[in-house]
């Protein structure tokens, strides 16, 4: 465990007994978001993004460290455990390289080395390795031949004869080339000269076919140098099987290497060595190293995809909600017309109707007509239109026709991704079982501008729409990724108990989806919560769960003014103290006036100081 600990904090930068409180906390059941924003006090003021990285380097040097003891046990089984492979695993830092040394250990499918070792001619491929002896191979290899030695129904199976010394000599330098191609050693250091000096060669299947990958059709680029975004096409490319993809070797230098490592000067095998070596590079080598090195740039380009697609799902989660405001929602569209829906400044639907402003129809005036009348007798305030097809037509028509309303109007273009995923799940039939499917986008969209992070929780984290390549990497580490993403976001804003959906309760930090339901579920019974502690009468919620959801639920109109805020139930009594020394009561909060005063003498304390003193 203190090597782990070590090498997250060398990797992340971060001091040892920082990364040692963040897994004591991880282990004892405490989520990111929790320890990010109530125990910075114990991890030094770790973010909830480091911590993150953290958590899944955890999990990873974990693996490693049991697939080390899973190896280590299985070669000690085979009784060929030795002290250069204890030392040579320990030192390996990535599972592929655990996997290359234990390589020639595994049980193998039938090869032909397993078959020429079933054979008996192992001692001869010792011999030639070696490259000690004078005696002429052909007359050392006569001494394997056994086909004189097997009944007739043995001499009827190929995988059991050796009828003459080519054979012999043939099956010992099959098992040579396999024990250079499982040579852990060989591996690390032609990969390594890959990384360093390889290209990826791309080629049409097809040059007269059209497609979105033309700048592909011929291309070679350094594999050191290739940014992430166009391993992913290059991959979509070949899925869609209008490239061929190559990764062009250092294939002189690679043999070479090898050359120098095994052949000893001028003899007898020199040239049949020579041979044995460029078949277990093309027959074994190339094509396993090929696969391991596409493998590794695409997991790679994936890690810094998800990446961008959580950086890119943040800014539309944590975009600025308007509060306050009647909102019409304008979904897009061409021959089924536009879904118009009207939302009040709580998310009510108060009027939705479709009308045919863009092609084929183009009715304008009467599209215009009918959303004007709307705009007057529902106090519109802003319009929402969805960035989907026939966005550009819609922003242009909606432009022209708020010239004319009687009140002062806005819109601005929102994301629609996910709308038609959330419109037709079972959640939305919950929400609006009476109004259409159509319908409901329109009403996602509204409500995204109201406010974002409470709509967009609704959908499957992966349907936000976040990049280009989303559907082309790994889909459980995407989804992973993106619910960590939108646990941070929730309880970075914090959640009002008393109104928020089930989707939004479920992410915030120690509540699952049974006891999100249940907390509405008692709301409904009991009206609304007036306090955190009585957060501990809803079913299934206990005291763990308690501690770590208390400090994100908000009571905006309970019993205790801090309720208002992220500040813990378990500080209550520190932060009365605090404000009493600066001059302020907890009901202080409630009063803008006083709230800011507070802030900026806050500002001017010495806030470690004062802790230890209260």
């Amino acid at each position: 465990m203190d090597k782990i600990n070590k090498t997250i904090a060398e990797e992340l930068q971060i001091k040892e007994s920082q990364v040692e409180s963040a897994v004591k906390l991880i282990d004892e059941g405490n989520t990111i978001p929790f320890i990010a924003r109530y125990r910075k006090e114990a991890t030094g003021g770790l973010s909830d993004e480091i911590l993150r990285d953290l958590g899944d380097r955890l999990t990873y040097l974990r693996n490693l460290e049991q697939r080390k003891e899973e190896v280590i046990k299985s070669i000690e089984e085979q009784g060929k455990l030795t002290d250069e492979i204890l030392q040579a695993v320990a030192i390996c830092k990535t599972l592929a390289e655990v996997e290359d040394i234990y390589r020639p250990y595994k049980q193998k499918k039938k090869t032909r080395a397993t078959v020429a070792k079933a054979k008996g001619l192992e001692p001869l491929a010792e011999i030639i390795i070696k490259q000690e002896e004078t005696t002429p191979i052909e007359e050392i290899a006569k001494q394997y031949i056994n086909i004189d030695k097997l009944d007739d129904k043995e001499k009827q199976d190929k995988d059991k004869v050796v009828a003459n010394a080519e054979e012999a000599i043939q099956g010992a330098l099959d098992i040579i080339a396999e024990n250079i191609s499982d040579n852990s050693k060989y591996r690390k250091e032609i990969k390594r000269q890959c990384y360093r000096e390889a290209g990826i060669e791309t080629k049409a299947v097809d040059e007269e076919q059209k497609s979105n990958y033309e700048m592909y059709y011929d291309k070679q680029e350094p594999i050191k140098y290739i940014p992430s975004h166009r391993i992913l096409a290059i991959n979509r490319g070949e899925k869609e099987e209008i490239l061929k993809v190559k990764i062009q070797k250092p294939e002189e230098k690679i043999i070479n290497y090898i050359e120098r490592d095994i052949i000893k000067g001028e003899t007898q095998f020199t040239n049949m060595l020579k041979e044995t070596i460029q078949d277990s590079f093309k027959r074994l080598i190339e094509p396993s190293i090929e696969r391991e090195i596409r493998s590794d740039l695409t997991e790679k380009a994936e890690e810094k995809a998800i990446k961008v697609f959580g950086q890119n799902a943040k800014q539309l989660l944590l975009g600025a909600p308007i509060k306050g405001k009647t909102v019409m929602g304008f979904d897009p569209a061409y021959r089924t017309g536009c879904k118009i829906a009207v939302i009040d400044e709580t998310g009510k639907v108060l009027d939705y109707t479709t009308v045919y402003p863009t092609e084929p129809q183009n009715d304008i005036e009467g599209a215009k007509k009918e959303l004007l009348k709307l705009i007057d007798k529902d106090k519109i305030d802003m319009i929402a239109i969805g960035n989907g097809t026939a966005s550009r037509e819609s922003e242009m028509f909606v432009a022209d026709m708020i010239k004319e309303a009687k009140r002062e109007i806005h819109y601005a273009i929102v994301s629609e991704a996910g709308a038609s995923v959330y419109s037709a799940s079972k959640l939305a039939t919950e929400e609006y079982p009476d109004i259409n499917v159509s319908i409901r986008g329109a009403i996602s969209i509204a409500r995204r501008l109201q406010d974002p992070l409470a709509e967009l929780v609704k959908i499957d984290p992966k349907a936000i729409g976040v990049g280009q390549y989303q559907h082309d990497v790994n889909q459980k580490r995407l989804a992973e990724s993106l619910t960590g993403v939108v646990e941070d976001s929730v309880n970075k804003v914090g959640v009002d108990v008393n109104t928020a959906t089930p989707s939004l309760l479920s992410y915030v930090s120690g509540i699952n989806n049974t006891i999100a339901k249940n907390i509405v579920k008692y709301r409904d019974e009991n009206g609304k919560l007036k306090n955190r502690k009585e957060l501990l009468k809803i079913p299934k919620l206990g005291k763990v769960a308690y501690e770590q959801c208390a400090g994100f639920l908000r009571i905006l109109d309970g019993d205790n003014p801090l309720e208002i805020t992220a500040v813990h139930p378990e500080s209550y009594e520190a932060t009365e103290k605090l404000l009493g020394k600066i001059g302020f009561k907890k009901q202080d909060i409630k009063d803008k006036e006083k709230l800011s005063e507070m802030q900026q003498k806050l500002k001017t304390i010495d806030i470690a100081r004062n802790s230890k003193r209260t």
